[in-house]
């Protein structure tokens, strides 16, 4: 399994996420997930999904945007087959119970999770797609309102991680630049507080995995 997990965009070492694309064709070709951000208006949205594909652009990547809303109420071996045409997803940060539903719906969590298992795809974001990997979501809802789902979707939130990962990715940890940081912090205290497994992340800061290897740049 290869994972880049970053607090805030692409951090201060993207060059880490670079390493962990595999060489020959269509190793640069990447899928931006932007359902987290599906609660704004439409221009905002795009305006947001285009700062992600601009930027991985910047790294010599080939991004394009994969939107899990295509896929809805479809059969899974669509998104999956999407999916596959990618060496890497970039799953962009926003409200992580917006961005769970999407992947649910779609049946892209599924389909990301037998990838990662055959280690056919790279999994890469920051902030909510960091973590919405997590086995419960319980917690993050002093950060991001459940209730953004309903008003994108028209549903009610779900409070199950993809359990990609045991523990929960806190981001924007000792970021004073960041609005969530104070938020955060009491996110981490009550995680702290319950005895949850939980890592912290500040802006500028990402978690690698490969294989068994993990390491925090």
């Amino acid at each position: 399994m290869r994972m880049y997990l970053s607090s805030w965009r692409t951090g201060d070492h993207p060059e880490q996420l670079l390493a962990l694309l595999a060489g020959g064709p269509g190793a640069n070709r990447v899928a931006v997930i932007g359902n987290a951000v599906d609660a704004l208006p439409t221009a905002e949205r795009r305006a947001a999904v285009e700062r992600e594909t601009d930027a991985l652009a910047v790294l010599g990547l080939e991004p394009d945007e994969l939107d899990l809303r295509d896929y809805f109420d479809q059969a899974p071996e669509r998104v999956a087959a999407a999916l596959e045409r990618f060496s890497a997803v970039w799953v962009r940060g926003g409200n992580v119970f917006v961005l769970r539903h999407a992947l649910a719906r779609s049946g892209a969590d599924r389909a990301l999770t037998e990838l990662l298992r055959r280690d056919a795809v790279v999994y890469a974001g920051y902030s909510a797609g960091a973590c919405v990997l997590a086995p419960d979501l319980h917690g993050l809802d002093r950060c991001d309102d459940p209730n953004a789902v309903a008003l994108a979707y028209g549903a009610p939130a779900r409070f199950d991680g993809l359990a990609l990962l045991d523990y929960v990715v806190v981001p924007h940890i000792d970021s004073p630049g960041h609005p969530e940081n104070e938020i955060l912090t009491t996110v981490a205290d009550h995680y702290r507080e319950q005895g949850t497994a939980h890592h912290t992340l500040r802006d500028g800061q990402a978690i690698v995995i490969n294989g068994k290897d993990t390491h925090v740049r």
